[in-house]
């Protein structure tokens, strides 16, 4: 639990000046990021941990969070990457039977650093409206907070554009991971029957990405975001995965577009999330782009426009795919019901295809999995005799 205090001992400092006042809890001391907001109910645990928000703090507009603790089994990765967090009502102690730790503990131990009591609604609004702002939270127990020099920082915060965060958030090393998407009662079974050979590029790859990889009857190789397309090739592959990640598409492009050009020039089949779908898109010669705020939750409306099944899916992303950018023969096969801007794409021809919403996350809950089965299909067919 938060300590009650009358005096604030968390402070929120927007770049344009405006400050929010509220309860700190985490970690003490200050972080420079950009404020995002995330509209889902639940997952608290998986979005903190979700490396694509490396460079950002999140706002939560669901206010009851803390309330099922965190476990182990839930994290993405290994580590709390988001920088911070922002509610409305300060965490509670958990009321779950699965919780090993609380919420406040976990984010203490871990460096993280929050803010509770904020009106996450006008914080929200404010968003919506100007764009996502490069913001300072600061955490002093004693409440003692230099607000010219927090504005001051959140000014000179240069932002995500231009900005390469695979290298940061990616695997050290290459491994293999054969663990399957959790099942009551099992829980993580072990897939060892595998049919497919894939090699998963890790931009900032989440952990239940690779479960579903493995549960779709994959052998899977995870290598670090810098792995040249000969390193890839070694593997001898039946296919190559792009994960998710955070930063701007275009930076990590630079080294990573060469790969991704080679694979798919090979005729490997080949599946993009989030990031990866971005930088296939840069790779076949789209463009990308900045959004205003970007998309954050657990609830966004896709429709596949090649079929008109709309699923519900969720979303972490900042930039997007120009869809007036994609060339002749680069399909738009997936759009956001919320705004129209682009959540698909497929290579005409070849068994290149990419989405940029999250099937993994199950917000649906099974309703994009089918993803999944459709890259190993697609493996299935190549390796299929003539």
């Amino acid at each position: 639990m938060c300590a009650q205090t009358s005096r604030p001992t968390a402070c929120l400092a927007l770049a344009d000046g405006t400050i929010f006042y509220g309860r700190g809890f985490g970690a003490v001391g200050e972080t420079v990021a950009e404020l995002c907001f995330n509209t889902a109910m639940t997952g608290y645990q998986e979005i903190m941990t979700d490396p694509s928000y490396a460079g950002q703090i999140v706002t939560f507009t669901f206010p009851h969070i803390g309330n099922v603790g965190v476990t182990p089994e839930d994290d993405e990765t290994a580590d709390p990457v988001a920088d911070g967090m922002v509610v409305k009502w300060d965490p509670t102690a958990p009321s779950n039977w699965r919780a090993a730790e609380g919420l406040v503990s976990w984010l203490e131990k871990r460096g993280r650093i929050c803010i509770g009591g904020v009106d996450t609604r006008r914080l929200t609004r404010a968003i919506r409206q100007q764009g996502a702002p490069h913001v300072a939270l600061a955490h002093d127990p004693e409440g003692k907070f230099d607000i010219a020099a927090l504005v001051a920082k959140a000014r000179a915060w240069k932002g995500l554009v231009g900005l390469d965060l695979a290298r940061d958030v990616t695997c050290a090393q290459s491994y293999r991971w054969d663990e399957m998407r959790w099942a009551w009662p099992e829980g993580y079974a072990r897939q060892t029957a595998p049919v497919h050979k894939v090699v998963a590029v890790d931009y900032g790859a989440k952990r239940n990405i690779l479960r579903c990889l493995a549960s779709a009857g994959c052998d899977v190789t995870v290598l670090p975001a810098t792995a040249t397309a000969e390193d890839v090739m070694a593997l001898n592959p039946d296919g190559v995965f792009l994960s998710n990640g955070p930063g701007d598409p275009a930076a990590t492009g630079a080294y990573a577009v060469p790969m991704i050009r080679a694979v798919v020039d090979a005729g490997l089949p080949v599946f993009g999330i989030c990031l990866g779908h971005q930088m296939l898109a840069l790779a076949l010669g789209a463009q990308t782009i900045k959004m205003n705020h970007g998309h954050h939750g657990a609830n966004h409306p896709v429709r596949d426009q090649e079929t008109g099944k709309v699923e519900i899916t969720s979303m972490n992303h900042g930039f997007a795919v120009d869809s007036q950018s994609l060339p002749e023969g680069v399909i738009e096969t997936h759009v956001s019901l919320f705004d129209g801007s682009n959540c698909g794409l497929r290579l005409d021809g070849k068994p290149v295809f990419s989405v940029q919403h999250h099937p993994e996350a199950s917000p649906g809950p099974q309703d994009s999995f089918y993803l999944f089965e459709r890259f190993a299909e697609s493996m299935a067919l190549r390796k299929a005799p003539a």
